[in-house]
């Protein structure tokens, strides 16, 4: 919804969280909290409008970076970049001070020499010792929230502030009892969030992904009431045609509100706001899926096998290891349905991989893992029985 109209609250879910983080309740997220869904599913407005001001209620300390918002930027500097933006809102008053003095730098903590002109941490400070004078200036708990985390694996620089982060926390969280430092990620790919967990050379192995709850009936009905508001009595949307919309668009709030917006303005007379309301979700999800059956239309068997694969080990959750014997086998296997030569092996895998990321349909981790681009193509994939 747009910011002029009012936003839906999830205080209850925020309560929730909030609770799980500082590890109140039997689901204990106190080491890390990684929550997983596609984009533009509310997120990041839930984070901004529930969450960061329960974690404010609470006295705590919140820090938020969204690393989607500058994807020109290194991941490390972004979040370097939002914890000096913190440490200088608690130098307010000593930097104007300093400032009337004709002084630029002062020493923080005796641990610090922080320029006020420049927005981010001096040069040579480590992600943890900032965290660790944040907490003491602060005198309360950090909650630092990094948005769309995923985007960390894509530089050296950006998965070696993930470890430094896990440090900073093992460091801050060691005897402090529950006044150190929480970490909750959020990634609109769970297989490219799961990057950071899952194996014993990632920073936060051992940690689960949680899904994220996705926006329900009762946002449904919230919509459903907003909008006819502006409408005539006689021309109302009713709830089910929006749950019906709202479910093929996704359950992203800002899709329904470009289709409500599509059909009341456009055909606001009309008396059937739902059949068009329906139609318009129809023609908007078979859009989508044309978009991906275009995109695998110049695809070679290999290719189309390969992703294929990768969307069935998405579907049932399954990391997906690009050179095993496992991954040859069902590869070939698709390529056999295809009528097509099976000839998996590592070179030829690996080519299909290189010409899968050039055309933006698989993405790479880092350190060598391979995930989707698009998480919601999956489900087409398998639906269309792509490779065969």
């Amino acid at each position: 919804m747009s910011l002029s109209r009012p936003i839906f609250q999830r205080a209850l879910l925020a309560q929730s969280l909030a609770r799980d983080v500082a590890g109140e309740s039997f689901v204990d997220y106190s080491s890390g909290l990684f929550l997983a869904a596609p984009r533009r599913t509310g997120k990041s407005t839930f984070l901004n409008n529930d969450f960061i001001p329960e974690c404010e209620r609470r006295g705590w300390l919140a820090v938020y970076v969204d690393l989607w918002a500058d994807r020109d930027t290194d991941p490390a500097e972004l979040i370097s970049g939002a914890i000096g933006t913190a440490l200088g809102l608690f130098e307010n008053s000593l930097s104007k001070a300093a400032k009337k003095a004709g002084i630029e730098k002062i020493s923080l903590l005796r641990t610090l020499s922080w320029d006020f002109s420049k927005p981010r941490l001096p040069a040579g400070t480590t992600l943890a010792k900032a965290l660790e004078v944040l907490h003491s200036v602060a005198g309360k708990m950090i909650v630092l929230i990094i948005d769309e985390a995923q985007h960390a694996l894509n530089s050296e620089s950006g998965l070696n502030a993930m470890f430094a982060l896990k440090a900073a926390r093992d460091h801050l969280n060691r005897g402090r009892g529950p006044d150190g430092v929480r970490l909750v990620f959020t990634g609109s790919s769970r297989d490219k969030l799961a990057n950071l967990v899952l194996k014993s050379k990632q920073p936060f192995f051992g940690a689960n992904i949680t899904a994220f709850p996705l926006l329900g009936h009762d946002f449904v009905e919230f919509v459903t009431d907003l909008w006819n508001q502006r409408l005539a009595a006689t021309n109302q949307f009713n709830v089910e045609d929006l749950e019906y919309a709202f479910q093929l668009v996704g359950r992203r709030p800002e899709m329904l509100n470009q289709l409500l917006t599509e059909v009341s303005v456009g055909r606001g007379e009309a008396s059937n706001l739902g059949e068009l309301l329906r139609t318009g979700a129809l023609n908007h999800q078979a859009g989508i899926w044309s978009d991906y059956e275009s995109a695998c239309n110049d695809l070679s068997a290999l290719q189309r096998a390969v992703l294929n694969v990768i969307a069935e080990r998405t579907i049932s959750k399954q990391p997906f290891a690009p050179f095993s014997e496992q991954t040859f086998a069902q590869v070939n296997r698709t390529l056999e349905l295809a009528h097509a030569d099976p000839n998996a092996s590592t070179p030829n895998v690996q080519k299909a991989l290189d010409a899968l990321r050039d055309k933006e349909l698989v993405w790479k981790a880092n350190r060598g893992e391979y995930a989707l681009e698009d998480s919601a193509m999956a489900e087409w994939l398998t639906r269309a029985g792509v490779s065969g």
